[in-house]
């Protein structure tokens, strides 16, 4: 064939084989009595085995090196190069993947950003590409929407609270480092690992710091406050029992407290059956923490009993939080009550 009814037949241009020609990749080898160059049987066949390689990805240089090589043991090898290239880009799309899907996270909040918070974004994004796999960063932004309007809101009481000069290791602060350990339990997928590192990002880049999250000091702060909670969780529990307990939306004690302030109000002794019956809801709430275990339950209930840093953590109010208290006891201890 010559080189413009072979370029039809082949859908190539004929450019593309004058390319091939040039650097010595597919050459005519035979001529027509005219002169003329022709590709033989053997052109059309090495073409063929070209086309099929592109389609593999294989760089010319590659397939050139395969087709004068004969094979041999270079394919393995170039077979094992495309592969891991494949990976990687397979890894850069997941990263695009996770940064567009924590942009798209921002937009249906419903706000519009401006071209700070844009740059902010895109700052923790490079950033959390040195922290986190493109598995791990998919779970941490899909998670972000679950726990986004809740997070703005505990930053503006952990703020308020800051501001009012409240020491981090108050009672007062407890219902707070306890939501806040709910929300990065929810966020990472209760994974602490994750917890952990994105701890550790935090205070070593100063890009993570995006203006609207919480600053070192506000994290500094809470710190101490879950540092205090752990030390007391710790006293009755193992770590792989901690590990075990279950969330409980907040929403579920604030509920609890609601109806116990109106107990309160309407001047209902803790022992009387409305109380009681507030009594065996605050302990339904446990044992779902607990996950339903009965020595685990146990030792929980010890902890929340012993510690007040504990049971400071579920009722924010001191006076309700006692209410609560004896009425459980009313449920355990009815003869005392």
């Amino acid at each position: 064939m010559r080189i413009g009814e072979l370029a039809r037949h082949a859908g190539l241009t004929v450019r593309t084989l004058h390319h091939y020609d040039a650097i010595g990749l597919l050459t005519p080898s035979t001529r027509s009595e005219g002169g003329y160059r022709l590709y033989g049987p053997e052109d059309i066949a090495r073409l063929h085995a070209i086309q099929a390689m592109r389609q593999l990805g294989l760089s010319l240089e590659d397939i050139g090196r395969l087709l004068d090589d004969g094979g041999g043991t270079t394919l393995p090898v170039i077979v094992e190069q495309q592969l891991r290239a494949i990976d990687v880009q397979i890894e850069q799309a997941e990263k695009l993947r996770a940064r567009l899907g924590m942009l798209q996270a921002k937009l249906a909040t419903g706000s519009v950003p401006d071209m700070d918070d844009w740059l902010a974004t895109i700052r923790m994004m490079t950033t959390c590409d040195k922290y986190f796999s493109a598995d791990e960063l998919k779970t941490i932004f899909g998670n972000w929407r679950r726990i986004y309007t809740d997070w703005a809101a505990l930053i503006t009481d952990v703020r308020r609270t800051m501001k009012a000069g409240v020491p981090a290791d108050s009672l007062e602060v407890q219902p707070l480092a306890h939501r806040w350990m709910t929300l990065m339990g929810i966020w990472m997928d209760g994974n602490l690992d994750l917890i952990y590192r994105w701890g550790e990002m935090y205070r070593r880049e100063p890009s993570a710091l995006t203006g609207k999250g919480p600053d070192l000091g506000m994290v500094a702060y809470m710190d101490r406050a879950i540092q205090l909670r752990m030390a007391a969780l710790g006293r009755h529990l193992s770590i792989d029992e901690l590990l075990r307990l279950k969330q409980v939306p907040p929403e579920a004690w604030d509920t609890l407290a609601g109806s116990a302030a109106e107990l309160m109000r309407q001047g209902v002794a803790p022992g009387a059956s409305r109380a009681r019956a507030l009594g065996k809801q605050w302990l339904g709430l446990l044992e779902r923490v607990a996950d339903h275990d009965a020595v685990l339950f146990d030792k929980l209930l010890a902890a929340y009993c012993q510690e007040p840093l504990v049971a400071a953590a579920s009722v924010r109010e001191e006076a309700v939080r006692q209410y609560l208290q004896r009425t459980v006891q009313s449920v355990l201890d009815p003869i005392a009550a």
